[in-house]
């Protein structure tokens, strides 16, 4: 790397670091750093923190969504549970675009305040998203989306028996369409 841009990366780093940020914790699809940076319109790799884990909620396919043509992940609250998922930390200034991805305008999900375990420290007021109209029932994802919050979940390490579960969850809605 030339001294030139060396200098300018080093620059970039010291612009975002001074840019104001909120965390941000996926459990579905946006666990996928690629698949976020599809709707972000930027890299958001470096904007992950790690795997994370949310206490007192469980995980659901409780919304069909017309974009993707399938049923989609929510998160349920239940205290006998945890979810797993990944922990960023975005700017500001993709909290729009953010928005319009988990469909808020339109009354889809929510923003919900939680607070996420990683790496031994609890992050309290973490935005996460909840579907605002439930279903009664789950139903299946396709496998597209079935493949990126499966690729999302290993990409960012979440535990391997969580990866397992999460698997067999998707499959078995699917097997019973």
């Amino acid at each position: 790397m030339s001294d030139r841009t060396h200098r300018e990366s080093y620059k970039g780093q010291k612009l975002r670091q001074k840019e104001p940020m909120f965390y941000y914790f996926a459990y579905g699809s946006c666990m996928c750093p690629v698949d976020l940076k599809r709707t972000m319109g930027e890299n958001t790799h470096h904007y992950v923190m790690g795997a994370g884990i949310l206490k007192g909620y469980r995980l659901g396919f409780y919304r069909y969504s017309a974009f993707r043509k399938c049923g989609v992940l929510d998160v349920v609250k239940d205290s006998q549970s945890t979810v797993h998922g990944v922990l960023y930390r975005l700017p500001v200034r993709l909290s729009e675009s953010l928005d319009k991805r988990e469909d808020v305008p339109r009354g889809g999900y929510r923003q919900e305040f939680v607070d996420i375990n990683f790496q031994g420290k609890t992050y309290e007021k973490v935005r996460t998203y909840v579907v605002v109209n439930k279903l009664l029932q789950e139903i299946a994802p396709s496998d597209w989306y079935f493949n990126v919050v499966l690729r999302g979940a290993i990409t960012c390490k979440l535990p391997e028996e969580y990866c397992w579960n999460l698997f067999n969850h998707m499959h078995g809605l699917q097997s019973s369409r």
